[in-house]
């Protein structure tokens, strides 16, 4: 991306983040609340990754650290992929047949009886609209606008939520 480019989603960023803290006030209920908090929260961290492609991008462009311009590929490459999770991110392991759910413990998800052996992962279950209220508009636009992916939903394994 472009400096201009950079510039332009930092002002979206910020506008979207406005967005959210004023909707915040509409809030009746503490889920509602953890919602938006967790969505403030993920721009923030976004704002905070092109605020330092910005300044990656100056010292490139002004020649005075020689690593910047691998440093701003590696960053880039690093937003590409940036997602807001709202509620749970899980993380399978197929390889050790394991998974943890925003960021805990590693879990083994093999279980063994007399039946034989049963692997056994969470899945994630998107939350509904009703159940995301007021953020939905805004996080649709959020995603059509920056292309950063917003997603809300609970880890569930066997029936019953995890997290």
């Amino acid at each position: 991306m472009t400096t201009d480019q950079n510039l332009m989603l930092y002002a979206k960023l910020a506008g979207f983040r406005l967005v959210v803290l004023a909707n915040r006030f509409g809030c009746d209920s503490g889920f509602s609340l953890e919602l938006h908090d967790r969505l403030v929260e993920g721009l923030d961290a976004a704002i905070a990754r092109i605020q330092v492609m910005i300044a990656l991008e100056r010292r490139v462009l002004t020649g005075e650290h020689e690593f910047a311009e691998y440093q701003l590929q590696g960053e880039t490459e690093i937003f590409g992929r940036f997602t807001i999770n709202l509620l749970d991110d899980l993380e399978i392991d197929d390889d050790t047949r394991e998974y943890r759910i925003n960021g805990g413990n590693w879990i083994n998800a093999l279980t063994a009886d007399d039946n034989g052996i049963d692997i056994a992962y969470p899945e994630l279950v998107a939350l509904t609209e009703e159940q995301l209220g007021s953020l939905v508009p805004i996080v649709e636009e959020i995603t059509r606008e920056t292309g950063i992916p917003v997603h809300a939903a609970h880890a569930v394994c066997g029936g019953r939520s995890q997290g």
